[in-house]
């Protein structure tokens, strides 16, 4: 979604839809991968729409705590980290920040789902919430398309500890083999093998 002034609107490719407000306001939702969705829903209806019903918790809702957590992860012989992208276990959390969170908690991202209870639980929400809340302080990553609201790009890829990081040093740490890179789920993960666990 980017915002901006209707007087200066240039349509760029992979804009869908354009709205424009009473006061001039351009809102453009612009997605080239196509992984968006437009709906107009009545607010009374939102909690049974069948893309928001089976969401997880929101990441930095206070709701979201180790205890329910663990609870979303019981008994799932899953990797954590595949677990993660499932977005029934919590909501909007993606690979990049799925990686530097497990990499934050010192978590494997191999580790079974089902194992992550108690005071890892608590230590990887810990980190899901500080990554983001940093990401959104930098304005998020930009790789190929993303840009802020205001189509300025996002600075947190410079934060990367993990992700995109395959063969070079961990930070805080002196292991030899440095951040590994393995695919999972048909996802790309990146973790450190001595420091994660």
């Amino acid at each position: 979604m980017l915002i901006g002034p209707a007087a200066t609107l240039v349509l760029e490719a992979h804009d869908h839809v354009v709205l424009v407000t009473d006061d001039g306001t351009a809102i453009r939702f612009n997605d080239a991968r196509r992984f968006g969705v437009l709906d107009y829903v009545h607010e009374d209806g939102l909690a049974e729409h069948p893309m928001l019903r089976d969401l997880g918790p929101e990441p930095l809702g206070n709701e979201f705590s180790g205890p329910v957590l663990a609870e979303r992860l019981a008994g799932r012989m899953t990797p954590i980290k595949a677990a993660l992208l499932d977005q029934k276990t919590v909501a909007g959390l993606g690979n990049i920040y799925a990686c530097e969170a497990l990499f934050q908690a010192g978590l494997s991202p191999r580790r079974l789902a089902t194992t992550v209870l108690g005071a890892r639980a608590e230590r990887l929400v810990a980190a899901i919430k500080d990554v983001l809340q940093r990401a959104i302080a930098a304005g998020g990553s930009s790789l190929r398309d993303y840009v802020q609201t205001t189509g300025e790009l996002g600075y947190f890829q410079h934060q990367w500890a993990v992700y995109d990081r395959a063969g070079a040093p961990c930070p805080g740490c002196t292991c030899a083999a440095g951040i590994r890179r393995i695919v999972q789920a048909g996802r790309s993960t990146f973790y450190c093998a001595q420091r994660q666990r």
